[in-house]
């Protein structure tokens, strides 16, 4: 169904009883009323949008109170007076009210000094044309398109525009530099020519910006269908230098007699959306970005071999702590989870070329954990080379891996395994204090054990760690 035909047939649903419920509080209380944003945007998309913004030229309070007022039981008032704002909460929906206003700025931040307005003022200050459209709620032109700045059109030509001068709309509020392209990758959207060029002039106004609110729209970025359509724009419009400048470090081609490494940027958009296609996990996703991150700090030529990236799991696994600190990223179990994954990207495929045992393989179920199947997706979109026959090859391994893991786990119940004798029994067994001893004693449990010398049980256990004090000369206990 065309765009068009979706905005002739929005009356329709714009009257359903929430709908409805406003435009008449409207009309009681004299104030012309009108949905605009994401909504518009996005019936006119087809999209569901969660987004119902309401702006009325008068108080957004006074009449989101009598809309609740209507609603009756169950519907919910949040006022917010400090911004001039309500919320509404019933029938299922939530939506925002504010009333019109007009914006003006001062250049060292982006919060603006806010003033009444007429809904020309407010369609004004909104960020792009496809942003800009309302619907109006009022009796006479009820479910009328408001459009002034050609928004239909761009959502029809998929482009991405400010509705005034870019470079006054992103020196206003340079967030918009990332929404801009945070839309563009979530719809699939062009970024129009003059606004592109305007954000490669005014990237360094982000710097204004907070952390939190870049790292926002970022995250949006990544959950894109397509969130290499977002990284490949932040990289030609310079954003992704000032946000992630270890990604930025990742491109380009480095060739020493005649031999050349891949382009270790474009190879982390391949895995990032091969990634993508099997997950939407945000977090797998970051570690697919990150997996590589610390090819350009540990890369070395090799006279022998060429070039190499020794490490660069292990020094990467360190990077991601700096990355999220910077991003105000969490700092609990999800960044404990990307520092897992970046770690051991490269295990299974270090496996997948070698005869597979089953020492190695219980040490690999061990250190995944519940997280094994996240690891085997990242490993999976790992294999980005052009020759079809190596990535059968790995492919086929990859499956061989999965089948003995089932097999492993099955007999050994190794995933999230605990030793059957804790550090505090060994302390307790032998009368030792908290000291080396006792993990050097821990340790050799636990490598027998994912080793396959000793079952996991706890008398073959206990033998196993007498034996080992006396080999390591630590006093037996006296019975």
């Amino acid at each position: 169904m065309p765009i068009l035909d979706s905005i002739y047939g929005v009356e329709k649903l714009l009257t359903t009883k929430p709908f409805r419920l406003v435009a008449e509080a409207a009309a009681e209380l004299h104030l012309p009323t009108y949905v605009i944003g994401g909504f518009v945007r996005d019936i006119c998309l087809r999209r569901p949008s969660k987004d119902i913004d309401i702006v009325t030229v008068g108080s957004g309070i006074e009449l989101a109170s009598a809309v609740v007022a209507k609603l009756g039981r169950g519907a919910r008032l949040s006022v917010f007076r400090t911004f001039g704002t309500a919320q509404v909460k019933g029938a299922g929906l939530e939506m925002e009210f504010v009333g019109a206003r007009k914006e003006s700025y001062n250049r060292n931040s982006r919060k603006p000094v806010v003033e009444d307005g007429t809904l020309e003022d407010d369609q004004n200050r909104r960020d792009f044309t496809i942003n800009a459209m309302a619907i109006s709620l009022n009796v006479a032109d009820f479910g009328q398109l408001i459009d002034p700045f050609g928004g239909l059109s761009d959502l029809e030509s998929l482009t991405i525009r400010t509705p005034l001068n870019p470079d006054i709309t992103f020196d206003d509020d340079p967030l918009r530099m990332m929404r801009a392209v945070r839309f563009a990758s979530q719809l699939g959207f062009f970024i129009h020519p003059d606004t592109f060029d305007a954000i490669v002039r005014n990237t360094q106004r982000l710097s204004i910006v907070s952390p939190e609110r870049i790292t926002d729209e970022l995250n949006k970025i990544i959950l894109s269908p397509r969130p290499s359509v977002g990284f490949d724009l932040l990289d030609r419009t310079g954003l992704l230098q000032l946000i992630v400048p270890e990604l930025s470090a990742l491109k380009g081609v480095e060739t020493r007699e005649g031999i050349g490494h891949k382009d270790n940027f474009a190879h982390t958009l391949l895995v990032l959306d091969k990634v993508a296609r099997q997950s939407q996990d945000l977090w797998l996703r970051w570690s697919a970005i990150l997996h590589d991150i610390a090819k350009p700090v540990v890369k070395r030529w090799d006279n022998r071999l060429g070039w190499t990236f020794h490490n660069h799991n292990y020094v990467g696994a360190r990077m991601v702590n700096t990355i999220f600190r910077r991003l105000r990223l969490p700092t609990d179990a999800k960044l404990r989870y990307v520092q897992k994954m970046v770690d051991l990207h490269m295990r299974p495929i270090v496996l997948s070329d070698e005869e597979i045992t089953d020492s190695a393989l219980r040490r690999l179920l061990f250190d995944a954990g519940d997280d094994f199947e996240h690891l085997m997706i990242l490993c999976e979109a790992d294999i980005t080379s052009k020759n079809p026959a190596k990535v059968r090859r790995y492919i086929d391994n990859f499956r061989l891996v999965r089948e003995k893991m089932i097999v492993i786990e099955e007999k050994d119940r190794i995933r999230n395994f605990q030793p059957p004798i804790s550090g505090e029994e060994i302390m307790s067994i032998f009368g030792l204090p908290p000291s080396p001893p006792v993990g050097q004693l821990k340790t050799a449990l636990k490598d027998a054990i994912l080793d396959g010398i000793i079952p996991n049980d706890y008398e073959t256990a206990r033998c196993f760690l007498l034996e080992t004090a006396q080999k390591l000369g630590i006093p037996l206990p006296t019975s």
